[in-house]
């Protein structure tokens, strides 16, 4: 075992796709937990199509250069939140409606101007990951998002707890509630986008929601919810990146959801809020319900 990770870091793109991964946990930890928490688990898998014709056209106007990639993906996805949030407030459709429509249209149109500008392979690795090729402008582009992320969340995380557990109260008290939620999709799209050249904007996604779900069957509390969220996220990338090792012809981006699945699996089977929860305790109808917090009420 040893002498196998002592030669897995032995060569610099492991150690290299090790540390890229790690901080991306970190980053993606509380996103994709108040994703789960808010129920709009489905809008982050929109938003990684949503960024789709942004990041085309950076990448057919620039090459594979990071940051054409960064604006054009961040373009577009705050683009499409934006309009989506005008269209929930302004008119009869509710925002699911809004973004779903959206995000089709933006994923029809980034395969359109692909197929006409006849690039399709080179953007293969950018939807589905190439982890194992990171370069220093990646490792920045990552560092920095996780960076922005972390100091956000120091200001939002209390107003995302409240308008979580108690969006009514949260309206009521606060002058412009629409602030809170939309720099939290501003910071989804920002983690979309530190993902593309690593597990691509497809499998990002399943880094951001599968620990979060898995860690919804043991928390209690919004605290230990991040707390295990990150706690899968890295051990997912750590094995999936070891899996890929000893079996070269595993891809590193599958392989890392596919452990962060497994995760989610054996939560769902004996985590305490899963199955296993559910036959150990014995049902006692005789007992009477007692009072619960907004935050109790919002895990049930």
């Amino acid at each position: 075992m040893f002498e196998l990770l002592s030669d897995m870091w032995g060569f610099a793109f492991m150690r290299r796709a090790f540390v890229v991964t790690s901080v991306l946990s970190a980053s993606v930890a509380p996103v994709g937990a108040f994703l789960v928490l808010r129920r709009l688990s489905l809008a982050g898998e929109a938003m990684a199509h949503a960024i789709t014709p942004g990041i085309v056209i950076g990448f057919v106007t620039a090459g594979l250069s990071v940051m054409s990639l960064l604006i054009g993906g961040l373009i577009a996805g705050v683009g499409v939140a934006a309009i989506t949030a005008l269209l929930a407030r302004r008119t009869i459709l509710r925002s699911d409606a809004s973004l779903a429509s959206l995000y089709l249209i933006a994923l029809a149109a980034g395969i359109f101007i692909l197929s006409a500008a006849g690039s399709a392979v080179p953007l293969k690795s950018f939807l589905f990951g190439s982890i194992l090729g990171i370069d220093d402008a990646s490792l920045l582009l990552v560092g920095g998002v996780a960076s922005v992320t972390l100091v956000a969340f120091a200001f939002l995380l209390r107003p995302l707890i409240v308008s979580t557990c108690d969006p009514v109260f949260f309206e009521s008290q606060v002058r412009r509630p629409w602030l809170v939620e939309q720099g939290f999709m501003l910071l989804l799209v920002l983690n979309l986008l530190a993902a593309f050249k690593t597990l691509g904007t497809l499998m990002a996604v399943g880094l951001m929601i599968l620990p979060a779900t898995a860690a919804r069957y043991w928390a209690n509390t919004i605290t230990m919810q991040l707390a295990l969220t990150f706690a899968f996220a890295l051990l997912s990338c750590w094995i999936g990146l070891t899996l890929s090792y000893v079996f070269p012809e595993t891809p590193s981006g599958p392989a890392i959801v596919l452990v962060a699945g497994g995760f989610f699996v054996v939560s769902a089977l004996i985590g305490p809020l899963g199955f296993g929860g559910r036959l150990r305790k014995s049902p006692k109808p005789e007992q009477k319900k007692t009072a619960q917090t907004p935050i109790e009420e919002s895990y049930q």
